[in-house]
């Protein structure tokens, strides 16, 4: 309770208007800097060469949603081929299995799990196995997902915290081209926030296999004098296919006061979430071939863990006819245990290798942008962004010997304080009807920190870095747009490796990893919306990264490793073929190489790096009346699991579908289904050394999986009111 009021007294402090002097950490960027058009009758891009008009007057329950979340027309607006939106309708259209699998929107990216359903997905996206999120920057309401000098892992990015039905849209990035982005965004950013106010209110109860139930409300009321209130709730029960059970319990929390609009008002936010489960992890295929257990089957029944998440955010924005001002902050308490057991017998053939990874922090940030609408000389057009973004992350983190959940040993307990700045600048020009250019630049400077219980490992460190964009836009020449794109960007390491002297493990000397790690990339894309039934994109892109971070599987992190480089293609299109039928269609390929040899590992094949990635969809709505639903494919191509690609997954090809039909009087019956063809695949493979009961103390090599889960249901009642 104590903890409860500290972060509402503190969060309300740093987002009262007079204080606010600086945007969050990951600030949400506009798509375009244009002001919108005065209440429009129907939803549609705003002219890029119109001048900016002041927007003052709240709106209607009936108004359309100016934020950058509000549509995929994005024509005329967009810095470069590999940018878009995900409005609301698109981002509940399809049918999810986990939370996570939201953000699949973005297209390209591939959401999975190797544990239970507790902990942070995994994350594939051009070319890399970002584990748990690193290179991905992943923001909600304005606040950071991705967790610096994380117990778990580097980036790790938990969104079980997020209620799918009360989300207002999604914003995604690809590549280093945006000011505005700074850790962990050089593969891709994605944004997201919840409504400030619900079309309508409801109540949904979901019931499916393997235990699935789950229950969630939201309503919003108009409050005081012009004010909105947002109040929602989840309650999740889950087991999973396992023969240990999953037993997953989970809260979510949210509360939301709002006044104005987007571009005038501001907003409190409060979220809450808890999270218990037991897991199944990733699996030896020896163990299963030999049926030694079986295919939802595990070594360790006692893996697991628990999360909880805290948060207080605000936001507030003011537009005039010459100005965009933006501002806000944020407070966050994060708690996690987790409890693994990659390599059962290998490390400890008495006790066995669990081991528990503890990470609790506060983080606190705020920022501000403001853009400039003017002219910059003979007649050319200009709307510049000037920013600042903060962050600071107070870190206990702790790494233990367990049996069964009880500890052994204590390997070593840390703590870590860690600050960020960045301040952006980027101009956009409009030379002629035809030719716009945008120019960033990007600085970041980072300290941090460390006490270890090992003396030898504590220390400070401070690094600082600029990062460079351009981009050339041309056209629209019969609707389609052409991007040329170039920029650094960076990740942070995990400020404990930045200043080890001694491996924790072998007590030998280690050396200090960057803390700050440079990418570079480029990009040619195109655009092209013939009608406004239709959207494609092309993009081809090189993305460079000195330091490349891979899964270290003996040891259940990461680790920072060779310089990399990946060359890429992606394609996605939307088109509505007819007024009530719409197609959706992403694919990608990616060439992922390490650019020096290692004979520690001979080969340049980076394991678990993306190939081939596919996802397509058709979807229907009104038909008949109130039937709505649609199928989906998605193909997660083979990857080299090892340097030299002599061991590779296989591909997997799950299908899903729904069908619903929504009633007069507010009532939405649905079904969901998953796996459809009860295909028999992973979800994610690695190759690393293990040893189960009986066998050699140096363990054995092989492929270690978590399975597909087999075909499911889940039924959906729904009540708006």
């Amino acid at each position: 309770m104590r903890t409860g009021w500290v972060i509402v007294c503190v969060s309300t402090w740093l987002a009262w208007p007079g204080h606010i002097a600086a945007q969050q950490s990951q600030q949400l960027p506009e798509l375009t800097v244009t002001a919108p058009p005065k209440r429009p009758k129907a939803r549609k891009a705003p002219t890029p060469q119109s001048a900016p008009a002041p927007q003052t007057q709240e709106p209607s329950e009936e108004e359309p949603d100016q934020s950058p979340y509000s549509s995929s027309a994005l024509l005329g607006q967009a810095r470069s081929g590999s940018e878009g939106v995900a409005p609301r309708s698109e981002l509940l259209s399809q049918p999810i299995y986990r939370t996570g699998e939201l953000l699949e929107a973005t297209p390209g990216l591939i959401v999975t799990q190797h544990s239970g359903e507790g902990k942070a997905n995994q994350y594939f996206l051009r070319g890399f196995n970002l584990d748990h999120g690193t290179d991905l920057a992943i923001t909600v309401d304005g606040m950071p997902v991705n967790m610096r000098t994380h117990g778990h892992g580097q980036g790790y990015a938990d969104t079980g915290f997020l209620i799918p039905e009360i989300m207002r849209g999604l914003l995604y990035r690809k590549g280093p081209y945006f000011a505005a982005e700074g850790d962990f965004a050089s593969a891709g950013a994605i944004h997201l926030d919840i409504v400030d106010r619900l079309e309508k209110n409801f109540a949904q109860v979901e019931l499916g296999s393997f235990g699935h139930r789950r229950a969630v409300a939201g309503m919003s009321a108009p409050v005081g004098n012009g004010g909105n209130m947002l109040v929602a709730g989840e309650v999740v029960r889950f087991d999973g296919p396992w023969e240990r059970p999953d037993d997953l319990r989970k809260l979510n929390g949210v509360m939301r006061y709002s006044r104005g609009s987007y571009d005038n008002g501001f907003a409190i936010t409060g979220m809450a979430y808890s999270g218990k489960w037991y897991a199944t992890d990733q699996i030896p295929r020896r163990a299963v071939d030999s049926g030694l257990i079986g295919r939802y089957g595990n070594i360790d029944s006692t893996d697991g863990g628990e999360a909880e998440r805290f948060s207080l955010s605000s936001r507030w924005s003011e537009r005039t006819a010459d100005t965009l001002t933006r501002a806000s902050a944020y407070a966050i308490k994060s708690d996690l245990a987790l409890f693994n057991n990659f390599t059962y017998l290998l490390s400890n053939p008495v006790d066995g290798d669990q081991f528990k990874q503890t990470d609790h922090r506060w983080i606190g940030g705020a920022g501000a942008s403001r853009t400039f609408f003017g002219t910059a000389f003979a007649g050319v057009k200009s709307e510049t962004t000037l920013g600042v973004q903060s962050r600071y992350d107070d870190i206990k983190v702790g790494l233990y010997n367990t049996r069964e959940r009880a500890v052994l040993s204590t390997v070593r307990e840390d703590q870590a304080r860690e600050f960020s700045v960045g301040i952006f600048g980027e101009s956009t020009l409009r030379w002629t009807p035809w030719l716009r250019t945008t120019a960033g630049l990007r600085g970041d400077l980072f300290s941090a920190d460390v006490s270890s219980n090992l003396g030898a490992n504590s220390g400070s460190e401070i690094d600082a870095i600029l990062s460079p964009k351009a981009g050339i836009v041309l056209g629209p020449w019969s609707k389609t747009e052409f991007y040329l794109n170039a920029g650094t960007g960076f990740h942070s390491n995990d400020a404990r490796g930045t200043v080890i002297t001694v491996d924790p493990v072998s007590l030998a000397s280690a050396q200090a990893v960057p803390f700050l790690v440079r990418s570079k990339g480029a990009e040619i894309g195109l655009r092209s919306e013939p009608t406004k039934a239709m959207q494609s994109t092309l993009a081809a892109f090189i993305l460079d990264f000195d330091s490349e971070i891979v899964f270290v599987g003996d040891a259940g992190t990461t680790e920072a490793s060779r310089p990399s480089r990946r060359i890429g293609l992606e394609y996605t299109l939307r088109s509505k073929l007819l007024p009530w039928l719409t197609l959706d269609l992403d694919a990608a390929y990616t060439r992922a190489r390490f650019l020096e040899d290692d004979p520690g590992a001979p080969g340049r094949y980076i394991p678990g790096a993306t190939e081939g990635v596919v996802s397509a969809s058709l979807s229907f709505e009104n038909l008949m009346g109130g039937w709505f639903g649609g199928v989906r494919v998605r193909y997660f191509g083979p990857r080299p699991l090892i340097e030299d690609n002599s061991v590779r997954s296989n591909a997997s090809m799950p299908v899903s579908a729904r069908l619903g039909y929504k009633f007069d009087d507010g009532l939405i019956v649905r079904v969901d289904g998953f796996n459809l063809l009860d295909q028999k695949a992973s979800q994610i493979d690695y190759y690393y050394a293990s040893r189960l009961m009986g066998e050699a103390a140096a363990g054995v090599n092989d492929s270690h999986f978590h399975p597909l889960e087999p075909r499911s249901f889940r039924l959906s009642l729904t009540k708006q009111f």
